[in-house]
């Protein structure tokens, strides 16, 4: 099983990354204004904390999980998105997202492929909590929000990168 020793410090904070980047994308494919941002990001902290409490979950989901609950950990995550995403419009958001999934994808087949399927089904589940998270409540003025064919086509997007 891979862990934190299993990777250079730039392969680990793409890893650490990864989960805000599979949400990332889902909300660059169609902003869903500010309570639906809200939504959608706190669909991917509560990913990651489902995660941590998970007993069955992937060692290495739960060394990553583990990590970014430190503050080198969020500080690595936080500057590595800075870097990557600064000044960029949506659609350079979205597609920088799905090709850093591309790497996450590749990076696991070649250091830790006893763990890429657990990981990649990880991420795949964070962008499809996170293109659902605006839909529930019924949105802001009830009516009911639903997955937007551009959420769903990024989630096709994610799964054709991550290989699941």
């Amino acid at each position: 099983m891979a862990d934190k020793s299993s990777f250079t410090k730039e392969e680990w904070t793409l890893l650490l990354k990864s989960p805000m980047i599979a949400g990332m994308a889902i909300t660059a494919a169609d902003p869903s204004g500010l309570w639906g941002l809200l939504k959608e990001s706190f669909a991917g902290g509560a990913a990651l904390t489902k995660a941590a409490a998970d007993p069955n979950a992937n060692a290495l989901v739960k060394a990553v999980v583990t990590d970014f609950a430190t503050s080198e950990g969020r500080s690595a995550a936080r500057d590595g998105l800075q870097a990557e995403f600064a000044g960029g419009k949506l659609p350079d958001i979205k597609a920088k997202s799905i090709d850093s999934l591309r790497q996450v994808s590749a990076l696991l087949a070649a250091k830790a492929p006893d763990d890429a399927a657990a990981f990649k089904g990880w991420l795949r589940s964070v962008s499809q909590q996170t293109a659902e998270a605006a839909t529930e409540g019924g949105g802001l003025f009830g009516g009911g929000v639903q997955v937007s064919d551009a959420e769903k086509a990024t989630l096709a997007e994610i799964s054709t990168a991550l290989g699941v």
